[in-house]
C-alpha cells in the first residue's frame, strides 16, 4: 500500500468511527447493507474468494443460486461487522452484554477453568463479531488479552488498539512489540488470564495440517501450543449473528490425545477445526473468510500452495 493509499485508509477508518457512532442507527445500517450488495454485484476479488470458500462449506450439492444467496448474505454479514465496530463505542455496553448473553451457550466451561485458577485460551474462527463476545468476557471476568495484527497505516492500528482497549481488552501487537507476543501470552496464562486467539487462518507456512470441509489445509499451532505449554484450558468458540443480536457458542475444553507435545498440538488443532466446521456449516454466511484459505487457492509461489 502506497503512502497516498495508506493516508486515505486512515482517513476512512477515522471517519467510520467518528461518523457512524453519531448517525441515526437505522439509515446507517441500511447504508452498510447497500454497500455490501454493491460489492457483491461487482464481483471483486474478495467477493469471488469468499464464494470459493463458501463453496467448500456448502458442499457439491449446493446449486449456483444457493451459493450466490449465501455469498450475498456473507457480504452483508461482513458489512454488519464493520457497522457494529464503528458504532459499538457509542452503544450501551450493558445492554449489548445482556442481549449477547441471551444467546450464549457453554460459558460454564470458562467459569470452571477460572474457578480452578487456570488460564484460558479461547480459539475461534473469523466469524460473527468477536468484539461483542470480548465485551461479554470482560464484563463477566474482568478482562481479556488478545493480539492485533499491526495494520497499515500505523494510525489505523492505533485506532484499533484504542477502540479495543476501551472495551477492556489488553492488546498485544502481533509483531514489533518490545516483548514477543507469545512470551507475554504465556505470562498472562500463568497468571490465570483469558486469552482470545483467532484459530482458523494461518498467515504463513508451518501451521498444523488439518482436514477441513473435505480438503487439507493448515491452521495455526499457537492456540494449542500456548495452552499446553502453560497447562491452560483450550476452549473452541464460534460466533454468529441473529437478525437483532449475536450467538456465542463455546465448546467443551479440548483434550487432545498423545504424549509428545507435537502430537497433542496436531490432534488438538484438528479437534478445533472439527468444532469450527460444525458451527460454520450451521452459519456459513457469518464466516468472514475473504482470503485464500485452502492451498489450491493460494497464489503461485506461496509456500502454502505446496502443502496439499
Amino acid at each position: 500500500m502506497g503512502d497516498a493509499a495508506e493516508k486515505l485508509a486512515g482517513l476512512a477508518y477515522g471517519a467510520g468511527w467518528s461518523l457512524t457512532r453519531h448517525a441515526p442507527a437505522g439509515p446507517t445500517a441500511a447504508a452498510f447493507q447497500r454497500a455490501a450488495d454493491l460489492a457483491f454485484r461487482r464481483r471483486g476479488p474478495r467477493t469471488v474468494q469468499l464464494a470459493k470458500n463458501l463453496r467448500r462449506v456448502l458442499g457439491p450439492e449446493a446449486t449456483p443460486s444457493t451459493l450466490a444467496a449465501v455469498t450475498r448474505a456473507g457480504m452483508r454479514s461482513y458489512a454488519r461487522y464493520w457497522y457494529e465496530t464503528f458504532r459499538l463505542p457509542a452503544m450501551d455496553h450493558e445492554e449489548v452484554v445482556a442481549r449477547g448473553l441471551t444467546r450464549t451457550t457453554g460459558m460454564e466451561h470458562v467459569h470452571a477453568a477460572q474457578e480452578e485458577g487456570r488460564g484460558v485460551v479461547l480459539t475461534l474462527p473469523h466469524s460473527g463479531n468477536w468484539d461483542v463476545a470480548g465485551l461479554m468476557i470482560t464484563h463477566l471476568f474482568g478482562g481479556l488479552v488478545t493480539v492485533n495484527e499491526r495494520l497499515k497505516p500505523e494510525s489505523v492500528y492505533d485506532k484499533f488498539v484504542a477502540y479495543r482497549s476501551s472495551l477492556g481488552f489488553e492488546i498485544l501487537p502481533l509483531t514489533g512489540g518490545e516483548v514477543p507476543a507469545a512470551q507475554v501470552i504465556k505470562e498472562r496464562l500463568r497468571e490465570g488470564k483469558i486469552i482470545c486467539l483467532l484459530g482458523d487462518r494461518e498467515f504463513g507456512p508451518g501451521g498444523v495440517q488439518v482436514d477441513f470441509f473435505g480438503e487439507r489445509t493448515t491452521m495455526p499451532a499457537g492456540p494449542l501450543m500456548l495452552g499446553l505449554l502453560t497447562d491452560s484450558v483450550v476452549i473452541p468458540a464460534h460466533l454468529a449473528y441473529t437478525d437483532t443480536g449475536w450467538i456465542t457458542d463455546i465448546g467443551a475444553p479440548l483434550d487432545p490425545p498423545g504424549v509428545r507435545l507435537r502430537d497433542r498440538v496436531n490432534a488438538g488443532t484438528q479437534q478445533a477445526a472439527d468444532f469450527f466446521a460444525s458451527r460454520i456449516a450451521e452459519h456459513p454466511a457469518d464466516w468472514h473468510m475473504m482470503q485464500p484459505f485452502w492451498p489450491a487457492d493460494m497464489p503461485v509461489g506461496d509456500p502454502r500452495r505446496r502443502q496439499q
